[in-house]
């Protein structure tokens, strides 16, 4: 019998290992690619947001749901498999692995983005050499490690969001549901439902994080109270942080200007008067990817360990270490693989292949929480959930759709080929 990891986390714990996913890098990059999609009003952006923030409600209430009635690690993966049967559960875990794996590469190369631009590669390898590191010391460290990046990143939201809000440059005009107040656009690529649909799938890469409590259900406690518990509070906090930050950053750039923006926070300081908290606003979307980073080495190692067991990834994978209680042959797998990617690509377009392949994740999710025995109201929030996932995965750009319906496509044909030969890998 596999060994089976250690119940270590509480409530809060839970909730800052999801905000540590979701208050990450996704602030700090998504918000100019989803202006662009959703047009030159301020209102269109939070609209999108808004849209994003839904359907992210209707996935964590079933993926809560779900991983009360069963708390170990794998998330949607053991879920698609229990109750919608093995091929669903393998499809979500194979999009998760492939789709989260690449966004762990990215997070590292946001790292040394920020931090050191001229040897981005080098810092991202480093970052990914240090974080599988703290991982590997275990889940309660890297709980730890995740709220003082949280905290951290959290008071210097709070600062942003207080110096554009009370400068001279803030114009309410910004967020209303007309045209700029400019009048600019960017490329011609403005709004409408369709833009407008896909702000909201590029904005829903921010919110994805919640499901890290849910990957970590076999090292919660109490999980059938513990996580129907977390997963709410940790998406309202990120929702309504979100929300300040996007109507802060609106108010001083507007529309056009935040669309065409590579580092719309610290343009926002700036445009604010607070040339002197850039260096600041920096260090902290560095932090926020870091604690991204290592949100998504834990799920993305759990989710690996699930399928091992299961034999659908080397069984080596399945191992836990006996004194440490992780999956270490899981975290090392991930982290050697990510530092490969971090030092050899560029991994700019991740946020579209990433989204698509969690939407179609939570899809899957959805669907499993309609199969639960539950009331009217559950039933329809995961109707809407599963709904929302196609739309806005349909949504997303078309490169970005293609890669992800191919890499799920492989890992169909992977399956087919396993289930012939009757036997796991």
């Amino acid at each position: 019998m596999d060994a089976e990891l250690k119940r270590t986390l509480g409530v809060f714990d839970a909730v800052v290992v999801g905000l540590g996913a979701m208050v990450g890098a996704g602030i700090f990059a998504a918000l100019a690619p989803a202006a662009r999609a959703a047009g030159p009003a301020g209102g269109a952006l939070l609209t999108a947001l808004g849209l994003a923030g839904g359907v992210a409600y209707c996935n964590a209430r079933s993926s809560a749901r779900l991983a009360a009635r069963y708390p170990s690690s794998g998330g949607t993966y053991v879920y698609g498999r229990e109750r919608l049967g093995p091929f669903w559960g393998y499809l979500a875990g194979w999009g998760f692995v492939i789709g989260k794996t690449a966004s762990c590469a990215a997070m590292a190369l946001t790292v040394g983005a920020y931090l050191w631009p001229g040897q981005r590669h080098v810092v991202a390898v480093a970052s990914v050499v240090a974080l599988t590191a703290a991982s590997y010391g275990g889940v309660r460290k890297s709980a730890r490690i995740a709220r003082v990046i949280v905290a951290t990143v959290l008071v210097v939201l709070a600062g942003v969001v207080a110096v554009c809000l009370a400068s001279g440059a803030a114009d309410p005009g910004w967020l209303g549901a007309g045209p700029a107040a400019d009048g600019r656009s960017v490329g011609g690529q403005w709004g409408g439902v369709a833009g407008l649909l896909q702000g909201a799938g590029l904005l829903f890469f921010a919110f994805a994080g919640y499901a890290r409590i849910a990957t970590l259900g076999e090292e919660v406690r109490d999980p059938e109270r513990t996580i129907p518990r977390a997963v709410p509070i940790a998406l309202g906090i990120a929702l309504l942080v979100y929300a300040a930050v996007a109507v802060a950053v609106l108010s001083v750039l507007g529309g056009a200007a935040l669309a065409g923006s590579t580092a719309p926070l610290v343009d926002a300081v700036r445009a604010a008067g607070w040339s002197g908290l850039a260096p600041v606003v920096r260090v902290a979307a560095a932090l926020a990817a870091l604690g991204s980073l290592l949100a998504l080495v834990l799920g993305v190692s759990r989710t690996s360990l699930a399928m091992a067991r299961d034999g659908h990834l080397p069984r080596l994978l399945a191992a836990v270490h006996p004194r440490r209680q992780v999956p270490h042959h899981a975290e090392l797998a991930v982290g050697t693989v990510v530092a490969v990617l971090a030092a050899t690509t560029d991994l700019r377009g991740a946020i579209g292949f990433s989204s698509f392949g969690v939407l179609v994740y939570y899809a899957i999710a959805n669907a499993s929480a309609w199969t639960l025995d539950s009331g009217v109201k559950d039933r329809a929030g995961a109707a809407v959930g599963l709904a929302g996932c196609v739309v806005l995965a349909c949504a997303l750009p078309v490169a970005s759709a293609v890669a992800g319906a191919a890499v799920l496509g492989a890992g169909a044909v992977v399956y087919a080929v396993r289930k012939r030969r009757g036997h796991g890998i």
